[in-house]
């Protein structure tokens, strides 16, 4: 009869429980609409009998609306007159940032794409920029032609991106459901952007150390992370790092575009990484074997 009785507890329990599991298997989304989540009833049933108590279990999915991957980033492109080179620098807590945030050409210009980020972005924007459009209607007709594939979880909404042309003209786009903190600041031959951020101080410290640190184009670039980073970076924390800068044919060798290419795909500090390898640079410069660089 003890027996009986334990086990009708432990059966009422269990129907309790698979009732809130059940109860799970729906969530309303940003439009009021509700998604059935098949997977989340597993979730929760292995754990609702913990000792004869209903226990919580982990609900490890993403919620509806709630980007696929990580995102986020903050990034500088800028242009120096008196070379002529162009780059960028980006930091984020996502490994190897530099894997598809920054896109370079030489005498076309640079791209940062980020954020809800659409990788294409960066050679759509190259291949317009070689066509003479101006980088405001780029960001324009890039974005606008963007089909949206995934408005659920990865909207283009969530886009962030940066265009500059070889003359050191810009535009920046932040999405409004880009995650917060986000947004972009521009300078005199710089634009900053970033997206789940401390804050505008990050963006904003970027552009004044840009602004205001001698020497070559790969140290300001550097400076600007390391004060985007003072402004509080990105709430993450930090992983990695990178950097690229090109010129028509002022590549070390012979007939070679990029004048530095860096990675830090994973460090507990990347921009501390990122600045000992650009100061190593710096101390020698390779240079081209093409006439007239420097």
């Amino acid at each position: 009869m003890l027996k009986l009785r334990t086990w009708n507890l432990e059966l009422r329990t269990f129907a309790a429980a698979l009732v809130v599991a059940l109860a799970g298997l729906s969530t309303t989304g940003d439009a009021g609409d509700a998604e059935v989540k098949p997977y989340s009833f597993f979730h929760r049933v292995p754990c609702v009998l913990c000792g004869g108590e209903v226990a919580q279990a982990s609900t490890s999915h993403r919620s509806v609306g709630e980007p696929l991957w990580d995102t986020g980033t903050f990034s500088i492109l800028g242009y120096d007159p008196a070379t002529g080179e162009v780059g960028g620098a980006v930091q984020s807590r996502v490994f190897s940032a530099g894997n598809g945030v920054l896109w370079a050409e030489a005498n076309i210009g640079i791209v940062a794409t980020q954020a809800i980020v659409d990788v294409s972005y960066g050679p759509q924007a190259l291949a317009l920029l070689r066509t003479g459009a101006r980088p405001d209607a780029i960001i324009k007709q890039v974005w606008d032609k963007d089909p949206d594939p995934l408005p659920d979880n990865w909207s283009k909404q969530g886009r962030q991106f940066a265009v500059m042309n070889a003359k050191g003209e810009y535009a920046a786009f932040t999405g409004p459901k880009a995650t917060e903190w986000a947004g972009h600041k521009g300078g005199k031959y710089a634009t900053a952007q970033g997206n789940i951020l401390a804050g505008p101080a990050v963006v904003n410290n970027m552009i004044e150390a840009f602004e205001n640190t001698p020497g070559h184009l790969s140290q300001r670039l550097v400076a600007a992370l390391e004060g985007g980073q003072r402004g509080g970076g990105d709430t993450r924390g930090q992983q990695s790092a990178a950097l690229v800068i090109v010129k028509k044919d002022c590549g070390v060798w012979l007939n070679n575009d990029t004048i530095l290419r860096l990675q830090v795909d994973d460090n507990p500090e990347p921009i501390k990484e990122l600045r000992r390898i650009v100061d190593k640079w710096n101390e020698r410069k390779p240079r081209a074997v093409t006439p007239g660089c420097r």
